[in-house]
């Protein structure tokens, strides 16, 4: 099934009959049956009707509220699938400081071993790019994730490696681009716009995953409660930053998929964006990077990354409810 993304300013989102319809000034610019969709994601100014609120709810279709800048404001889900026993089960593991240590050791230990992956990858197909002093400094830094004392201790370890592994990102653009350093909010550059967005996407999906699971998406093993921050979508996006959201941003930047004059600078703000026709160009190559089957080590099947949020969100279910160590996603070229 598909995502929706509706970015068409003052477009109307209605239901007729069990189906889906996009409407702008009297014309219609989508119509497709709702079982086709998986999830909604409303950019800006575009309204939603009652009925068809009502049909997404019906449905299990959960639907994201969105800025027109892809800042998210809120989700609107189902409440048929709430699983208190697993809440209950998730309040317990968060009391107990060994299991959320051990959880995020297993996290940022994944997140650094991803990076590194994707700046080896890219040596490998790019021998004239020297990541060999980066590639070097993560290596020597990801085995001391297992034996950090304390979540601030990881804290520390995950921002060395993420600097190291930022300094290689960089030389791996080409073209006109220029990426000196990760910055979130404002994002200053088109790079960090391109990441600040995919990130958004990915966390917003898998926040739903887990909210339709019965977790509290909101309380965390490894982020910190933070108001207004689903924490748990945090822990696990940390495995797919590098693999996903960063290779898709190297190849829309490297393959020329996106130009520099495809963004603008907020004056207020200062942040870079992407605008609206270049954007919808950006949502097509984000389902397509996101739902290409890749065949995965030891798995006798191949999915995409969708498939890969359930399978993690699974297993995170099973160590919350049973116990045991978890196993995050480990990317390989």
């Amino acid at each position: 099934m598909a995502f929706l993304y509706i970015t068409e300013q003052g477009a109307v989102l209605k239901k007729r009959g069990q189906r889906l319809v996009v409407e702008k000034d009297g014309a219609t610019l989508l119509d497709t049956p709702a079982s086709k969709i998986e999830g909604v994601l409303v950019f800006g100014n575009v309204q939603v009707t009652t009925q068809a609120v009502h049909l997404l709810l019906e449905s299990g279709i959960e639907m994201a509220l969105l800025t027109g800048h892809g800042r998210l404001l809120g989700q609107i889900t189902s409440p048929t699938t709430k699983n208190i026993v697993l809440r209950q089960d998730q309040y317990s593991r968060h009391l107990d400081s060994g299991f959320r240590l051990n959880l995020a050791r297993a996290i940022v230990e994944a997140k650094a071993v991803n990076g590194l992956e994707l700046l080896r990858g890219f040596a490998h197909n790019h021998p004239e790019t020297d990541l060999e002093e980066e590639c070097r400094r993560i290596a020597a830094l990801f085995p001391q994730a297992r034996t950090m004392p304390d979540l601030p201790s990881l804290l520390g370890l995950e921002g060395a490696a993420s600097r190291f592994y930022f300094q290689g990102f960089g030389k791996m653009l080409r073209h006109s681009f220029s990426f000196t350093t990760r910055q979130r909010r404002p994002s200053p550059d088109p790079v960090n716009a391109l990441l600040s967005f995919g990130y958004t996407l990915v966390y917003g999906e898998i926040g739903s995953l887990l909210d339709g699971m019965g977790f509290d998406p909101y309380l965390g093993f490894y982020h910190q409660p933070h108001y207004g921050h689903a924490t748990l979508a945090s822990d696990l996006l940390e495995e797919f930053r590098a693999p996903l959201v960063d290779r898709l941003t190297l190849n829309l930047i490297n393959n020329r998929i996106l130009q520099e004059d495809d963004f603008y600078l907020h004056a207020a703000s200062g942040a870079v964006y992407l605008k609206d026709e270049p954007r919808k160009r950006y949502f097509q190559e984000y389902e397509h990077h996101i739902s290409r089957p890749m065949g995965l080590s030891g798995d006798e099947t191949s999915t995409g990354f969708r498939g890969l949020f359930k399978r993690q969100a699974e297993r995170l279910k099973d160590v919350v409810t049973t116990g045991g160590d978890y196993t995050p996603y480990r990317f390989s070229w």
